[in-house]
């Protein structure tokens, strides 16, 4: 399945709109992760444990409208959006939607 966040796909043509597909991931950071990452802020560099949660919720979300998409009879997913959000009374939740249209190409 073919996902881009173009509304076209360079040479290809897209024959039926199939509908708007949608996924969400949402996680917990856990205390551990967040003490780690509050260290790292002070003394500077990458979190990487925040970094691998963000790409799981993200390839949790795409997955997700992939598998509504292929529902749906289509074989690509075009526009995508890809937003970030914390949730929480702590922030300490991470939201990941996705978004597009599910599409057939020839």
């Amino acid at each position: 399945m073919l996902v881009t966040t173009t509304n076209t796909i360079e040479g290809r043509r897209i024959v039926e709109y199939k509908g708007l597909v949608a996924g969400e991931a949402i996680l917990g950071a856990n205390l551990f992760r967040d003490l780690f990452a509050s260290i790292r802020d002070i003394v500077g560099g990458r979190s990487a444990a925040y970094e691998r949660v963000l790409n799981d919720a993200r390839q949790t979300a795409i997955a997700e409208i992939t598998d509504k998409a292929a529902r749906l009879g289509a074989n690509a997913v075009v526009g995508v959006d890809i937003d970030y959000e914390t949730m929480g009374g702590s922030g300490s939740m991470l939201m990941v939607s996705v978004s597009g249209t599910a599409v057939r190409i020839e």
